[in-house]
């Protein structure tokens, strides 16, 4: 019983300190993107609005998938739709909801307005390969 507690003692910091896979989204940044791309990282562009409902259906999906181990190299950019319109343009976006995949700088897929978690996660996918 004493190994089990000694055992128990050393393995909980441990567990607690695991390393968490999130891809964690960051504001757009022209330089980063560019950077991403040329090390031919699987990028998501995620244009959103607060105010935008379908976008708000998005988020658990999103951060759900992105907390999975098989996404640790997925790069995620936030758009803001209301006040980056020139990145919006950038991206040929027409509308809030929507997500752009890349995988360098080839784009692989882009959905508008899905809230479908089995779609996304296909769209997330067609970043890696």
């Amino acid at each position: 019983m004493r190994a089990l507690r000694i055992l128990f003692i050393l393995l909980v910091p441990l567990i607690l300190a695991a390393p968490s896979f999130a891809a964690e989204p960051q504001p757009f940044d022209a330089t980063r993107f560019e950077a991403a791309q040329r090390a031919g990282q699987p990028i998501l562009i995620d244009i959103r609005a607060s105010w935008c409902p379908t976008c708000a259906a998005q988020q658990p999906i999103l951060d759900r998938l992105t907390a999975e181990a098989a996404f640790r190299d997925l790069v995620v950019f936030t758009v803001d739709f209301d006040s980056q319109k020139d990145i919006v343009r950038r991206f040929g976006a027409d509308m809030q909801s929507t997500l752009i995949a890349f995988r360098g700088t080839r784009e692989t897929g882009r959905s508008v307005g899905e809230t479908d978690a089995a779609a996304i996660e296909k769209l997330i996918r067609s970043a890696e390969k």
